[in-house]
């Protein structure tokens, strides 16, 4: 089944100790975007500037992904420059220009209108709202946010939470939005706020799942060397809803399997810059870290039973 996602499409400068890239193509929508279309389609809404070049154009046509609302307008495209610190949890936003996308506000397409899987980005609640305001009868409603709307807009988000299945917040995100600094406090706090699952993303320590009747727990997959954390929560995002939207249902097994997905997707793209692991990735690979991130968390599994 389709998914409907709306967000930003952006170029990055992101500089970490392993180097730097200018302009690449970033934005919370081209990381969920690629990333889901490993599990089918996906239709992408978001306003891009006169400067957005025509090979980013067709490399997310080229990838199957719907652009009809990928929409050109005068001005320039959302710009984001970071830089991480050694600790690459730790970040600073050096620059960032909304262009285009500061006062967007999409019209749905008929058929999107009538999407089962609608993922809103990181982007104000204010567009959240008028988004899922025109979606018919969603299936399933994900969201993500970050510090600056919480800080600026909590009212609005905590609005629209009620209206939300699936919550993705990182642990930073989650202690802001309930006050809690224990992430268990917090994860249940989220739900009490009216998100029916609560995804709490907490980097290298992986994931915590919150269900109204059951915890989950997540590892983050073990790598030697992380090049750029920047789209790792949107391609996590991207896992989940891509294989929610493959089963077209949800129930705790399936949501579990989709959350290790959302883990594989996201351990994928911290291992070069920008989207460039994504673009080179098969479902091939995928399915080889996924059995073998399994293996990593089941001590009864027969490769070891046997000896």
């Amino acid at each position: 089944m389709s998914i409907i996602a709306v967000g930003s499409v952006a170029y990055d400068t992101i500089e970490t100790p392993h180097g730097t890239v200018t302009r690449a193509l970033g934005g919370a929508l081209s990381y969920f975007a690629i990333g889901a279309r490993f599990f089918g389609p996906v239709s992408i809404v978001a306003a891009v500037g006169e400067d957005f070049r025509e090979e980013d154009r067709r490399l997310f046509v080229e990838r199957g992904i719907d652009t009809r609302a990928l929409v050109l307008r005068p001005g320039k495209t959302f710009y984001w420059h970071g830089r991480y610190h050694e600790d690459m949890n730790v970040r600073d936003s050096l620059v960032t220009e909304v262009g285009v996308f500061g006062d967007f506000m999409p019209e749905l397409l008929p058929d999107q209108r009538r999407a089962d899987f609608v993922f809103l980005a990181n982007i104000s609640p204010q567009l959240q709202e008028h988004v899922l305001s025109q979606v018919l009868s969603p299936r399933i409603v994900a969201a993500d946010t970050i510090r600056f709307y919480i800080e600026n807009d909590l009212p609005g988000f905590v609005r629209l939470m009620p209206r939300i299945h699936i919550l993705t917040v990182n642990d930073e995100e989650a202690r802001l939005l309930t006050g809690e600094h224990n992430l268990v406090k917090a994860g249940r706090a989220l739900l009490k706020m009216g998100a029916q699952i609560a995804l709490v993303k907490r980097g290298e320590y992986g994931v915590l799942q919150f269900s109204p009747d059951s915890m989950f727990a997540v590892p983050a997959w073990p790598l030697e060397e992380v090049v750029d954390p920047t789209g790792a929560g949107d391609a996590f995002a991207a896992g989940v809803m891509g294989w929610l939207a493959r089963s077209g249902r949800m129930n705790e097994s399936i949501l579990r399997t989709a959350v290790i997905y959302g883990s594989v997707l996201g351990s994928f793209v911290v291992e070069q810059f920008s989207i460039g692991r994504l673009l080179g990735l098969t479902w091939e690979d995928i399915e080889r870290r996924y059995r073998a991130f399994i293996e990593l968390t089941d001590s009864h599994h027969s490769r070891w039973m046997s000896q």
